[in-house]
């Protein structure tokens, strides 16, 4: 996904602190355009992995592949939640 899809999607979901610093120069957008690719293709079903089916779910997955920072960040998860619809 290029730069320009994320940044109209981020618009379409209204997201406001993209620019956060979240950790050594690391911003919430950094975070999103890293993982994107990744997860789109597990959402699409492109990957050995399973589509993710809840937003706990996806809180975990986050975690354990963003770079870096092993916490969850609640504005990554909420773009991702509403980008594919998990609740």
């Amino acid at each position: 996904m290029n730069v320009r899809k994320i940044i109209f999607l981020i618009k379409q979901y209204k997201m406001k602190d993209l620019d956060k610093h979240i950790w050594e120069g690391w911003t919430v957008r950094d975070f999103i355009e890293d993982i994107c690719l990744q997860l789109q293709m597990i959402q699409n079903g492109e990957s050995w992995r399973s589509p993710l089916t809840s937003k706990a779910e996806l809180k975990e997955w986050c975690k354990e592949n963003q770079p870096y920072y092993k916490k969850h960040i609640p504005a990554v998860v909420n773009y991702f939640a509403k980008k594919y619809n998990l609740k």
